[in-house]
């Protein structure tokens, strides 16, 4: 199963994909944020499930891994609307810890699949 994860800039995309990696999903990061083209996600990643990551101006600011400009995360939601509106599962990542986004995205797929898989 390909999984692909969106979401804007700091929401917890790269780690969330290495700890996918880590339990032997396939899974790609599509920087769909960056690009004026809706539908980029589909396109190119081709998903067998899409996974949206989100978090708050404040989180963002807060995790300090990104330059923040006023608007820039408006932007980013308005080029991911799409791919939003089309997940398989949305994430709020704001009160989660990387383990705790792990454990919830690990158990959905396992869900999807009827494998369970021990985190």
């Amino acid at each position: 199963m390909r999984v692909v994860l969106v979401g804007i800039c700091g929401s917890g995309k790269t780690t969330l994909a290495r700890g996918l990696l880590g339990l032997g999903h396939k899974v790609r990061e599509c920087r769909q944020e960056h690009s004026e083209v809706p539908y980029m996600w589909k396109v190119l990643s081709r998903p067998d499930v899409l996974i949206y990551l989100d978090a708050s101006d404040e989180v963002i600011v807060g995790r300090g891994r990104r330059p923040y400009a006023p608007g820039l995360v408006e932007d980013q939601r308005r080029r991911l609307a799409h791919a939003r509106e089309h997940c398989d599962l949305y994430v709020q990542t704001d009160h989660l810890t990387e383990g705790q986004v792990l454990g919830l995205v690990a158990e959905f797929l396992a869900d999807r699949t009827g494998c369970s898989q021990a985190i």
